[in-house]
């Protein structure tokens, strides 16, 4: 073959990636293992720089293709520094942010400074996508624990509305739920922001809608503070044993909200004695599975919402029925993504009870659940996800070259 035919295939990509991840347990880490994961294992892909949060749990949960850098830290004012530094050492192709607006830290100015950071990628020239699971402007500042007065909160909001124009300075910024998108572009004028799917953690084969012999188990997975509380849960629990419910057992799993530590061991002091209430502490990810896969439902206890739910997500990965809260436009939101749930008013364990007495009480009610859940949550698996972002920072990477 001659020099003049010889097909010359392009360089792999090095794509950074900027998130929490396992073992540390800061918010998102679960959603960022799986695209780090699956982005390592695309063709074009030649390596994966992850720039993860500093945790006392140890280094990064290691990938074949995958570099870790450690390089920030939740809640430190020092994070523009260092993450900044370090991307512009490694230089990647083009930088993926998978973040909420609490990432960098629940303590205003090193959460306010770490979201700044697109923007000073952009001032390096180094493309960027940010995965924006949450919008600062739907957020309840009080109830999330973001301010402790109305005047702080509308202060917050303010705030969060500039954090939005500067994480807006990115390339591109993805979000998964349209109304967002429609948001930004309408209150904004944003042009770059799209509609990114949120995909599935696992390829996984459809699942048994049964249940277990023996106690039937209602499920709460989260991080727990704030506006994730168990209370009315535990309240609503002890309504069901009132009403003769005598073979449940209640499973609260996972740990407390950063800026809520403590949190699980009052409840677990204060509910001391109370029968078949369980606390699980972290769940490792190889436990996830068994976990939601026991459960004849699950609870989302909120008050109010911060936007999309990975544990929704991953409750309808594995076929389960779903107790959900009624919440400003939380089920829109919900229903747009194809999901569905039996649903009560926040706060009101009579409400909880009942809802959850509908699961409980209809199995069939209870296996259609489970199976609407498990299509939506199916749709789209994150390995098409992520080939959906290689192709955006193609194309990006391609329109830098033409300038």
């Amino acid at each position: 073959m001659s020099a003049a035919t010889t097909r010359v295939e392009p360089p792999r990509l090095r794509v950074g990636v900027v998130t929490a991840f396992p073992p540390g347990r800061n918010s998102l880490n679960e959603f960022g293992f799986h695209l780090v994961k699956h982005l390592a294992r695309q063709s074009d892909v030649g390596e994966v720089l992850l720039y993860s949060d500093v945790t006392d749990a140890g280094r990064p949960t290691p990938i074949d293709g995958v570099t870790a850098y450690p390089c920030w830290s939740f809640n430190s004012i020092t994070n523009i520094v260092s993450l900044t530094r370090t991307i512009a050492r490694t230089r990647p192709d083009a930088v993926l942010f998978n973040l909420q607006f609490a990432t960098f830290g629940d303590k205003r100015i090193a959460g306010a400074l770490g979201l700044l950071i697109p923007a000073v990628l952009r001032a390096l020239r180094i493309p960027s996508i940010v995965v924006l699971h949450n919008l600062a402007d739907n957020v309840d500042m009080q109830d999330a624990g973001f301010a402790n007065s109305a005047t702080t909160a509308r202060l917050m909001k303010l705030a969060g509305r500039i954090l939005t124009r500067a994480l807006l300075l990115a390339d591109l910024v993805a979000l998964t739920i349209p109304r967002y998108v429609e948001y930004l572009q309408a209150s904004y004028g944003a042009t770059n922001a799209i509609l990114a799917p949120h995909g599935s953690f696992e390829d996984i084969a459809v699942p048994s809608y049964g249940i277990p012999a023996g106690r039937r188990r209602i499920l709460a997975f989260g991080k727990w503070g704030t506006y994730k509380t168990v209370d009315v849960l535990i309240e609503a629990y002890q309504e069901l044993l009132r009403r003769g419910y005598a073979d449940l057992e209640l499973t609260l799993a996972g740990t407390d909200s950063p800026n809520s530590v403590g949190y699980m061991q009052s409840v677990a002091e204060r509910f001391n004695g109370l029968p078949n209430l369980v606390f699980t502490g972290y769940v490792a990810e190889d436990a996830v599975a068994a976990l939601f896969s026991s459960a004849a439902v699950v609870a989302f206890p909120y008050t109010s919402t911060t936007g999309s739910s990975g544990v929704l997500h991953q409750a309808g990965e594995y076929g389960r029925a779903a107790v959900l809260p009624r919440i400003g436009d939380l089920i829109d939101v919900i229903e747009e993504e194809g999901f569905l749930g039996v649903y009560f008013e926040p706060g009101d364990a009579v409400s909880l009870a009942d809802a959850l007495a509908v699961v409980l009480d209809d199995p069939e009610r209870r296996v259609g659940l489970g199976r609407r859940n498990f299509a939506a949550a199916s749709g789209i698996p994150m390995s098409e996800v992520v080939t959906w972002h290689l192709i955006h920072v193609q194309r990006l990477l391609e329109r830098g070259a033409r300038k």
